[in-house]
């Protein structure tokens, strides 16, 4: 027994010899998946934040803090949206930089950087006139839009049970508009007219940039479409908002925190773009799409509480009947694909 138990704690020890990391690897293991989902959560917070708090100073400075012009707005996201892409590009390398490779992408590119500025200075025009959480309603029309412009565009159709879903989706934001308190109807076109912009966009890039040799990543497509979009709002805000300057410099002596708000603001559409483009790569499409749904729910709340904007039980329902029929094309497409 004594030679039995030598033997035993001999081997044992020749055991921990060789491995003697074997315990810090399985620690290590069970501890990298709480890791990502660590990461991961952060990203989707961080993803929220970004694009909730951009919608919020949108609305605050459009409506409550006497800065109304909405394309200069623009013209300052996008250059926002070039000056740190390009850093976090070329510096940083946070994707590898893709080249443009012809005229003819070029000119794609350019294309659907003028649908994305009318798109983007659309919604801020909208937030002028329109409460944050009627403007998400009319908002999460967009595959409405989307599968419309698919259909007339490249003739590609659905399951019939997935065209059926979208008919809450209307219904949702006709009900939600009849019982808005705070409906516009020049705010209305303008959202409306941004949400189809929005969606003609994704449509139209499946299209341009089709061919692999032409596709390129959201970061790499924000690079190029940023600057073609500053140069393509500089005449439209001098001909438009010519007292642009000199009424914000006016706002900029009367409150002290103006010029921090609007550079807050700007770094925090750049942020919406890189963590969308982050989020997507460590989940999934689909786990974007749920959480988008998500992300507008908790906007309206927000909002609500933030701005004491009225709403009433027509205009809540409205909107939940939309949220619900958006959430059931998501299933229906993945379902019947």
């Amino acid at each position: 027994k004594k030679e039995l138990n030598q033997n035993l704690s001999i081997s044992s020890t020749k055991m921990n010899k060789k491995n003697p990391d074997q315990k810090s690897d399985m620690s290590s293991s069970s501890s990298s998946p709480k890791k990502q989902t660590l990461f991961i959560s952060s990203l989707i917070v961080f993803w929220y934040t970004s694009n909730i708090g951009v919608l919020l100073l949108n609305k605050f400075l459009l409506s409550n803090y006497g800065f109304k012009f909405p394309i200069f707005l623009t013209m300052c996201h996008m250059s926002a949206c070039a000056i740190l892409s390009y850093v976090s590009i070329v510096f940083l390398k946070l994707v590898p930089l893709q080249y443009l490779k012809s005229r003819s992408q070029f000119l794609k590119v350019a294309t659907l950087s003028i649908v994305f500025c009318a798109s983007v200075v659309g919604g801020n025009i909208s937030l002028r006139y329109l409460p944050v959480s009627f403007n998400q309603a009319v908002g999460a029309t967009t595959p409405f839009f989307t599968a419309l412009f698919a259909y007339i565009m490249t003739f590609k159709r659905e399951a019939w049970v997935t065209y059926g879903a979208l008919v809450p989706v209307v219904t949702g934001v006709v009900i939600a508009s009849g019982g808005e308190p705070g409906f516009h109807w020049f705010g209305f076109i303008m959202c409306i007219s941004a949400t189809a912009a929005r969606a003609f966009k994704s449509v139209l890039q499946g299209i341009l940039l089709s061919s692999e040799g032409e596709k390129l990543n959201s970061m790499n497509l924000m690079l190029y479409m940023s600057p073609i979009a500053v140069i393509a709002l500089l005449p439209v805000t001098i001909v438009m908002e010519p007292d642009v300057m000199s009424v914000t410099l006016s706002l900029g002596r009367q409150h002290q925190y103006m010029w921090l708000l609007l550079l807050i603001n700007s770094v925090m559409a750049y942020s919406a773009n890189l963590l969308n483009f982050l989020v997507t790569k460590h989940t999934s499409a689909l786990t974007l799409q749920v959480l988008g749904n998500a992300k507008g729910a908790v906007a309206v709340v927000i909002s609500i509480l933030l701005f004491r904007n009225p709403v009433t039980v027509m205009g809540i329902g409205g909107y939940s009947i939309t949220v619900c029929g958006v959430v059931a094309y998501g299933e229906t497409k993945r379902r019947f694909r």
